[in-house]
């Protein structure tokens, strides 16, 4: 479903303005989620609704960036390029997992997805500097 949602199926082929795109929209989430839980929401509710819609958005970033790393690929280097970035991949889940765990144990669930939603928008801000599609399209004629 991915590719319907991002465009590429209606000939929109995503580049790095679409990575920061989703990014910056994945990063409100867990900010959301917290402030619904500072509110005084139903907890249940919000976190429970909020980590679905999440999924959701996480599994099309998810997509996006395996198509991204295949996309941006060196032809002569593809397996290198995409084995380094899952390698970056499961260190970055791994450290994630540690750090939020650390995080919720001392700081507790708020503040936990607060710095959630930095890290993500810190990826977002990342991501404005990878290649527009002209750019991976004059690179690759070149």
């Amino acid at each position: 479903m991915a590719p319907n949602i991002t465009g590429k199926k209606r000939g929109h082929v995503p580049d790095g303005k679409a990575a920061f795109v989703w990014a910056a929209l994945l990063a409100g989430l867990p900010a959301a989620i917290a402030l619904g839980l500072s509110t005084g929401w139903s907890p249940h509710i919000v976190l429970l609704g909020g980590l679905m819609v999440f999924g959701a958005l996480f599994a099309v970033n998810s997509s996006l960036h395996s198509y991204l790393i295949v996309s941006y690929a060196k032809e002569d280097g593809v397996s290198l390029d995409v084995g380094f970035y899952y390698m970056s991949n499961a260190l970055g889940r791994l450290l994630g997992t540690v750090l939020s765990g650390w995080i919720y144990q001392g700081y507790g669930l708020e503040t936990c997805l607060w710095v959630s939603s930095l890290f993500v928008l810190l990826a977002a801000v990342i991501s404005i500097a990878l290649p527009r599609q002209a750019e991976v399209i004059l690179n690759r004629q070149t």
